[in-house]
């Protein structure tokens, strides 16, 4: 006969317990009722619990005490607070104390369910196996800031409370964001990745919340939104900045209620999901400035991962470089390329404003310009073609963009071998690699020099290889 899984309730109000325990065993689950903290704290000393259940406030102390005294002695139990409705201060205290999430009061049975469903979702064991392999697939590197981002992410794992990242453009948010959801409980849920400021604001509200037929003009059928598109997985808002203010209205209620209202509904949907947000904005700055609502600034910023910039970790420089020479050289089949000492040297000294996906970009062009068995200095120090003149170009982007007069200064040449399309794809490419270099890799103000939209550049980024887009960092 199976064991049935074993929990421990930690409440004072008898009534309250009785009915949750009867709750539980109708969902086949044992359960202990300690009515003090010192009770509890007797009871894990004696018993194996597969998961803890604990109000805030208890006679003898404080919840939030129990819930670091678990995470100090048993690492491997889920614990989950319950908190009256609206006391969202100290249920996200307790989520920073090590709880993995929280319901509240009145307990809403199936809510219940799905806190206890993902409690006992995945054997711990298999967890940390799987973070092992991950971790240092996914976060290549052994200098002390990403060891201590492996630290930080097998505690973020365990919960379910929002996370917002944050670091300079091109340190690897979204790879980030993805290895927190394939490390969490929600693994086999799906993981939605938005870019906010690559949606056009008058589509925004159709992409995350969705239309029902008939809505609006050209609302030819229902549409299922990228928030529910997440159910039971994580939903990645990458340049959560860049949100309007009434959008972030809607993503705050629900991302509170856990319930949308698509396009032209009469009726809200509940949907369970774990959001993950990033930007390479100071968010508290723009709150203070009026452009960021307080509120949803608090809600998605419960657990922080600051990334670390490229130049902050020192020989990972090299590891990184050899992870993407390797990884192109496989994907063109051709013999990899090893680089030189003074190569080595070359990268170690460089700033990275475009950091990690900078240095991917310069290996490739690195690979491609060498004939020889390996990367030297001169495959790196030299400088991309310019058909447009630097300082013409400087001085265009400084403006907005780039005028029809600065393509007088195009060098004169005999028609291209190539042929004209490929010339002019050439040409493109290195005004593309100007513009962000110019920009130190800041994606945004760089389409906006350009005198372009985001999505466009985005586009056109894919197009030539230059998103940098890997699944390492």
């Amino acid at each position: 006969m199976e064991k049935k899984p074993l929990v421990l309730l930690v409440d004072d109000e008898q009534d309250l317990c009785t009915l949750m325990q009867m709750s539980l065993s109708r969902m086949g689950i044992d359960t202990h009722i300690a009515y003090r903290l010192q009770e509890a704290v007797q009871a894990l000393k004696t018993h194996q619990y597969d998961a803890c259940l604990t109000d805030l406030n208890l006679p003898d102390g404080n919840g939030l005490s129990l819930v670091d005294f678990i995470a100090q002695n048993y690492p491997n139990l889920p614990v989950a607070v319950l908190t009256a409705y609206g006391n969202m201060d100290i249920a996200i205290a307790a989520l920073k104390a090590g709880a993995f999430d929280f319901v509240s009061k009145p307990i809403n049975q199936k809510h219940l369910e799905q806190l206890l469903q993902k409690a006992f979702n995945q054997p711990i064991s298999q967890l940390h196996i799987q973070e092992d392999t991950l971790e240092h697939r996914l976060l290549i590197g052994q200098s002390l800031p990403i060891q201590q981002l492996r630290i930080i992410l097998k505690k973020i794992a365990r919960s379910q409370a929002p996370v917002f990242i944050t670091g300079e453009s091109g340190t690897g948010k979204e790879v980030v964001a993805n290895l927190v959801h394939r490390l969490s409980n929600r693994n086999e849920g799906p993981f939605i990745a938005i870019n906010c400021g690559a949606i056009p604001t008058e589509l925004m509200e159709s992409e995350l919340f969705g239309h029902r037929k008939g809505s609006f003009t050209g609302a030819t059928q229902d549409k299922q939104g990228l928030i529910l598109s997440a159910h039971g997985g994580s939903l990645f808002l990458d340049e959560i900045a860049e949100l309007p203010l009434t959008m972030q209205v809607k993503l705050l209620r629900a991302v509170q209620e856990k319930r949308i209202r698509p396009i032209g509904s009469d009726t809200e949907i509940d949907v369970d999901f774990r959001v993950i947000s990033a930007s390479h904005q100071d968010l508290e700055a723009l709150v203070q400035q009026g452009k960021f609502r307080q509120d949803l600034y608090f809600r998605i910023h419960v657990m922080d991962i600051v990334l670390p910039a490229l130049r902050e970790r020192g020989n990972d420089i090299i590891l990184l470089a050899q992870h993407f020479i390797q990884k192109i050289c496989q994907e063109w089949d051709i013999p990899v390329k090893p680089l030189s000492e003074r190569a080595r040297e070359f990268l170690l000294a460089q700033y990275y404003p475009g950091n990690v996906r900078e240095l991917r970009n310069m290996m490739e062009r690195a690979i491609t310009l060498s004939d020889e068995s390996s990367i030297d200095l001169p495959h790196l120090q030299t400088a991309p073609l310019r058909p447009i003149a630097q300082t013409n170009y400087a001085n265009a982007t400084q403006q907005g963009a780039v005028g029809n007069d600065q393509l007088s200064h195009v060098p004169s040449r005999k028609l291209p071998e190539e042929g004209l399309e490929l010339y002019l794809e050439k040409i493109e490419k290195e005004i593309l690699m100007n513009a962000l270099n110019l920009t130190h890799w800041n994606r945004t103000l760089a389409a906006k020099k350009l005198g372009m939209s985001f999505r466009s550049l985005r586009y056109r980024l894919k197009k030539f290889g230059l998103d940098g887009e890997d699944d390492s960092v």
